[in-house]
């Protein structure tokens, strides 16, 4: 943990916030992967470091994959810079397209 900490205390002198996929592949069906703990752990890959970090982060949907499955982009903020993530994320889910259009979904 210390050198997680310590490296995100070096990547946050240089930046102000990291803007990443929430996941390396876009959602899977409901229990598709149940059976495979290796691929379940592989699946929250992009937000262990982040928890281990103790840095704050938060997730928010981005758009449909082609089969209508939800994709997500994670910004991770400095300790105690909650309030820039929620304005970013605010400006980014306002913009025209961004957001999902969730009712051609159900």
């Amino acid at each position: 943990r210390k050198l997680i900490q310590k490296e995100y205390a070096e990547f946050f002198s240089n930046v102000d916030i990291i803007l990443q996929p929430t996941a390396p592949t876009t959602a899977f069906k409901i229990g598709e992967k149940m059976t495979d703990p290796i691929a379940m752990y592989q699946s929250d890959i992009l937000t262990i470091a982040v928890n281990l970090g103790g840095v704050p982060g938060m997730s928010f949907p981005s758009g449909l994959n082609e089969n209508g499955l939800p994709v997500g982009l994670q910004l991770v903020g400095k300790n105690f810079d909650e309030a820039s993530m929620l304005n970013i994320a605010a400006s980014l889910t306002d913009v025209p397209g961004f957001q999902p259009d969730y009712k051609k979904v159900i």
